[in-house]
């Protein structure tokens, strides 16, 4: 299975030890520091970002980066600090990937809240998004299939031929992988 499109969540967790071997750091407006593992995705998904973030801009648009790689590590700090069930336990979040990046923007105080999707911003990211290559990976109305809430600004790079694919049919990675 390519690795580009690997179902990762609660029953297909990543094994502790995994780091993508082609992590680097997204040439993108980002919420966090240079040199900060969060700038961190694989180099064909920071492409595609960097891509994506450049039509945003030609638009007029202001996405910025908040998240992308997590170690497992962080995760298990995330997992543990966390009061609600909301948060992915440790192996089961694909910012492990390295092809997880939560997106964001001014209008929303660059939080990671369900208002991103009413925004210019989030409105593009869905329509654009799968043409770079990426899926808007936890959608409205699929919670129950995918096991986690709406996350209207996590995407996920799974290769533009599949992001099209799931899309244009309305599927997620799990019920891609149930054909």
């Amino acid at each position: 299975m390519p690795s580009y499109t690997r179902l990762v969540n609660k029953s297909h967790p990543l094994d502790p030890d995994y780091i993508p071997c082609d992590l680097t750091e997204a040439q993108i407006p980002f919420q966090a520091a240079p040199g900060d593992p969060k700038r961190l995705l694989r180099a064909r998904a920071a492409q595609a970002a960097q891509e994506l973030f450049q039509r945003a801009r030609h638009m007029r648009l202001q996405l910025s980066g908040v998240s992308g790689y997590r170690s497992y590590k962080r995760q298990e700090e995330i997992y543990r600090q966390s009061d609600s069930g909301l948060v992915a336990p440790p192996g089961c979040s694909e910012h492990q990937t390295g092809l997880a990046l939560d997106v964001s923007c001014a209008a929303v105080n660059y939080e990671l809240e369900e208002s991103f999707a009413l925004t210019r911003e989030g409105k593009f990211l869905a329509d654009y998004g799968p043409m770079y290559g990426f899926i808007l990976r936890y959608p409205k109305g699929k919670e129950k299939i995918t096991g986690y809430a709406w996350e209207p600004w996590h995407i996920r790079y799974v290769t533009k031929t599949l992001s099209l694919y799931l899309s244009l049919i309305n599927l997620t990675l799990e019920e891609y992988y149930q054909l």
